[in-house]
């Protein structure tokens, strides 16, 4: 076997698989929100942001982004699912009664908040980056689509259901990372369990604060005055 088959073959392999895509995945879930959070400026702010995003190195940043992103996706599920066999493959007897001990519940559902959010990010891409299952899809027009999508009762009651998924696997994810990446000492996880909260508190506030901000009315779909661009927001050129 060679060395970097071996190497993932290993416990320590799969774990260290684990902390980098995510590091990757929680690096994007973080850039996610705050890109996001221009909706509060207004709908020209989010449909700019949107185009720059699909303009970056003419269209190949974004392509790149969610190459590289799928493929943490893959690695991070193979990680988990590989280290999951290995952990029942080593106790073939199971406890006869159980009581977690040391454990925490975001620990504990960490495989069901997996599968939660794998379905979750099938839904979000065909809903907002296809618009398959989106009631007005508009190619182009972000603000448009967030507004119109989010104001779905049942939609946005899965958003902020998956939201809470995501904060419980953060919670765990961050922490456990930051063990396997060797940032483990007695004086200092208390501070990594603090952090790892912060996170996840930050990302599930900003990201509910989308659908409970739709539906209660504090983000509108604002006109767009006549004339103006869909994908940038600026004056169209007038007609020859």
């Amino acid at each position: 076997m060679n060395p970097a088959r071996a190497f993932l073959a290993s416990t320590i392999g799969r774990k260290a698989v684990m902390a980098v895509t995510g590091i990757v995945l929680f690096g994007f879930v973080v850039a996610h929100m705050i890109g996001n959070l221009q909706v509060y400026l207004g709908p020209t702010a989010l449909d700019e942001y949107g185009a720059h995003l699909r303009q970056l190195l003419h269209g190949a940043a974004l392509w790149t982004l969610r190459g590289v992103l799928l493929l943490s996706v893959i690695l991070h599920i193979w990680a988990a699912w590989s280290l999951t066999r290995s952990s029942r493959a080593a106790r073939r007897v199971r406890y006869r009664e159980w009581e977690p001990q040391a454990s925490t519940y975001a620990s504990r559902t960490m495989r069901w908040s997996g599968v939660i959010l794998l379905l979750f990010i099938v839904y979000h891409l065909l809903h907002f980056t296809t618009g398959q299952v989106h009631p007005n899809f508009i190619e182009g027009r972000v603000h448009h689509n967030f507004v119109t999508g989010l104001r779905v009762v049942p939609v946005s009651l899965f958003y902020v259901a998956a939201m809470v998924c995501l904060g419980f696997h953060l919670h765990h994810g961050v922490w456990s990372m930051l063990q396997t990446l060797g940032l483990a000492h007695p004086r200092y996880n208390r501070l990594r369990h603090a952090f790892a909260a912060f996170i996840a508190l930050v990302v599930v506030v900003g990201n509910v604060s989308f659908p409970v901000a739709v539906l209660a009315g504090w983000v509108k779909e604002a006109p767009r005055p006549a004339g103006q661009s869909v994908a940038l927001g600026r004056p169209l050129p007038a007609a020859p």
